[in-house]
Order: structure tokens, then C-alpha cells, then sequence
């Protein structure tokens, strides 16, 4: 107990503040054991204990079974949400090479974005003007337990300097496109065609979105880097 709050419990003991107390030892150990009483009294805000908090529900955050809500209230910051490659949580806002995983372990990183010149000219292949053709690859992990549709993932990519935004590229050799499934606990490295007008630089950010309702509250992932030679 305070010494304000033992001033005010013995003023509360005498008549208006006024009764003499005699010092003798027995009116000592009275008002010693009065005051011990008032200081368990519960109207002095200061002395009160903080509430119990009630016990956090422990949830396994690796379950690949759990539930968006329960995913989202217990395990939004947890480091089981990170990429294993040292990302915090569930940063949307990401480098190239670092890597985003979704609540049902579907793993998803920009490894690069380069400048693409290998035209197939039986084809017609060539850049138009102005434009920079690049390629990005993409790797995706499917650490489910079940295949992974590839053609629900989709890009979308953006001048990260003055803005502008890129335009798909059909681009014949080494391609090798998001299509087809994945199977469970396998990794694949694949393409992600584009042309940016060069006017707008060379920085981009790649958003990597999902065609899931099961996702539609979730912002999607960013990833920045620039495109190289």
C-alpha cells in the first residue's frame, strides 16, 4: 500500500481527522492491524491488480488444414509464416529472391527479371519500338499435400521509377509458362514474359496474385528488383 493510500485509510479511522490516538503499544497494534485491513479495500484504483488474461489458444500454424480466420488471428506474425529464407511473418512488400508462402504452404519468389533479345525470327519475334522485352522467373513450391493449379497465379508488373505498366510478351524460346499442376512438395522454376517501355527504367514491382476466393482479403505479395542484361 502507498503512503497516500495509508494517510487516507487512517484518516478514515479517526472522527474527521481529529481523534487523538494515545501511542501506547496495545493502540499501536490495532491501528497497524486496521490499516493491513484497509489496504486490501478495492477502492483505491491504484492498488489494483491487473486482470488475469485469458490463455491464448494454442494453434499449430504448420496445419495445413487450418482455417483462413484462425490462420490469420494466430499466426499472421508467427515465423512459421516466413519463406525459410529469413523473410519476417507475412511481409508483403518483398526483394527479389525472398520468398512469400500462403497460408496453405503454397510458396511463391521473383528470382530475376532479365532482358530478353533471343527472338525467334520464323516467328516473327522481335521488340517493338521503345519497348524493353524481359523475362522473369518465377519459382513456386507446392508444400501441400495436394496438386497445385500454376495458371492460378498471375503477374502483374509495374515501373517502380516514373511508373507505366508492362504489357504481356508471347516469347517462343525457353519458354516455359505458368500452366499445368503441380504436384505436392515439388518446386519448379518457371517464365513470365513482359515488355515495359524503356522510358520508364529498368525497376520494376512484380505482384503476384492468386485466383482464389479463399484469398481475395489477403494483399497480394510485391516483389521489387531490376531487370538485368
Amino acid at each position: 500500500m502507498t503512503r497516500n493510500a495509508a494517510l487516507r485509510c487512517a484518516d478514515r479511522l479517526t472522527l474527521g481527522g481529529h481523534m487523538r490516538i494515545r501511542t501506547t503499544a496495545a493502540t499501536t497494534a490495532l491501528l497497524i492491524a486496521a490499516l493491513t485491513a484497509c489496504g486490501s479495500d478495492d477502492g483505491d484504483p491504484d492498488e489494483k491488480s491487473s486482470a488475469a488474461k485469458p490463455s491464448t489458444k494454442q494453434v499449430d500454424c504448420t496445419d495445413e488444414y487450418l482455417s483462413q480466420k484462425e490462420w490469420m488471428d494466430h499466426c499472421a506474425e508467427d515465423g512459421a509464416g516466413a519463406g525459410g529464407d529469413g523473410t519476417e511473418g507475412q511481409a508483403t512488400s518483398l526483394k527479389f529472391g525472398e520468398t512469400y508462402t500462403w497460408p496453405d504452404s503454397i510458396k511463391v519468389s521473383i528470382v530475376e527479371a532479365r532482358t530478353f533479345t533471343d527472338y525467334d525470327s520464323e516467328l516473327g519475334e522481335s521488340a517493338e519500338p521503345g519497348d524493353r522485352d524481359f523475362r522473369l522467373k518465377v519459382k513456386v513450391t507446392n508444400g501441400s499435400n495436394q496438386p497445385f493449379a500454376l495458371d492460378s497465379l498471375t503477374t502483374l508488373v509495374e515501373g517502380a521509377t516514373n511508373g507505366g505498366e508492362a504489357r504481356v510478351a508471347m516469347l517462343e524460346r525457353g519458354s516455359d509458362p505458368l500452366e499445368g499442376r503441380l504436384g505436392a512438395g515439388v518446386t519448379a522454376t518457371k517464365t513470365d514474359d513482359n515488355a515495359l517501355k524503356t522510358k520508364y527504367g529498368r525497376k520494376i514491382i512484380v505482384t503476384v496474385q492468386r485466383d482464389s476466393n479463399d484469398f481475395s482479403t489477403e494483399e497480394p505479395p510485391e516483389f521489387s528488383g531490376t531487370i538485368k542484361d
